[in-house]
């Protein structure tokens, strides 16, 4: 019986199937919004960012949910759809808060690794 993942490979698998998703439905510009999200969420906070890629849509609302879906499957009292996703970072406490965007990051850093290297396979 395998060993079980540790969180960085879990993460990496999730970013693996997610850059696959999105590119297949957005190509390079997921790529390149997937680069940019960290600073986009270091200058205006988690909550702001998801709120302006659900108001864009398309890539950027699939990039969104992506994101959202990782958070659900990590933190499960957060859910996944938009706006209870939302409320949820509404009413969290600060250091819960501060938890749930650490991790936004950490998924992040293997999303734009992952969106880069599957965009190069074409």
């Amino acid at each position: 019986m395998p060993e079980p993942m540790t969180m960085e490979q879990r993460r990496a698998h999730d970013a693996w199937q997610r850059a696959r998703e999105g590119i297949e439905r957005h190509g390079k510009e997921y790529v390149n919004d997937a680069k940019g999200l960290p600073a986009l969420i270091m200058n205006s906070g988690l909550m702001q960012v998801m709120a302006f890629l659900h108001q864009k849509g398309g890539r950027h609302a699939t990039l969104g949910a992506h994101l959202r879906r990782w958070l659900h499957e990590r933190f499960p009292e957060v859910p996944e759809g938009f706006e209870p996703f939302m409320e949820s970072l509404m009413k969290a406490e600060p250091r819960e808060y501060q938890e749930i965007t650490a991790e936004a990051f950490a998924w992040l850093r293997w999303l734009r690794q992952m969106a880069a290297a599957r965009q190069g396979e074409d």
